[in-house]
């Protein structure tokens, strides 16, 4: 039975659309298209190779977060952006990084000169789903950057806007940084009482 070309494109577009524009070798595989197809629709500009088995629809608009979806499919989705760029994503804090933080589950071997991984197994609480991606929630990301030794009035700061705008409190940051690190721990012990201070 031949194959339906518009229905294909349809259910492409379908699952492109899900995850920023982007998509695999192999999900484009699973909805049937061939490698052959696959190196056809490159080589007429129909797709970009964003990177290895990763490819984007050529005429996909992008979006605010679509390349943390990327780096997502990228990591064959067992990474959730961390650190400062989740603090970005959650619009909290003014931390700063040339490079996208991921928090990877250990054994988690690959790597990409973009990205800066870090390994954890990460607890559901500690996770927020996005639109195509997940990120680790405010209270986990300002104990990672903490751990991390983030510049203590910066974090005071994005500690304060975090409680102001109630994605937190004192005593659940004070908790949950005592569970993940003690480093941190005391990083964001003395960035509360700066706040207080102030």
């Amino acid at each position: 039975m031949p194959v339906d070309r518009r229905d294909l494109r349809r259910r492409l577009f379908n699952l492109a659309a899900q995850q920023g524009g982007y998509f695999t070798a192999a999900q484009a595989r699973s909805l049937g298209y061939s490698y052959q197809a696959q190196a056809h629709h490159v080589g007429a500009s129909n797709w970009h190779r964003s990177d290895r088995g990763l490819f984007r629809l050529a005429e996909w608009v992008p979006g605010l977060h679509d390349d943390l979806i990327r780096w997502t499919l990228w990591s064959k989705d067992r990474a959730a952006v961390s650190h400062e760029t989740g603090l970005a994503v959650h619009g909290i804090g003014e931390f700063e990084s040339p490079r996208i933080h991921l928090t990877v589950p250990p054994g988690f071997s690959m790597r990409d000169d973009a990205v800066v991984i870090h390994h954890a197994e990460l607890a559901d609480g500690d996770i927020v789903e996005q639109a195509g991606f997940r990120t680790t929630s405010v209270l986990r990301s300002l104990v990672d950057v903490a751990a991390a030794g983030a510049d203590e009035e910066q974090l005071a700061r994005a500690i304060k806007e975090a409680t102001d705008d109630g994605h937190l409190t004192l005593r659940q940051l004070r908790a949950r940084a005592e569970q993940v690190d003690v480093k941190g721990a005391l990083y964001i012990e003395r960035a509360i009482q700066r706040i207080a201070a102030a």
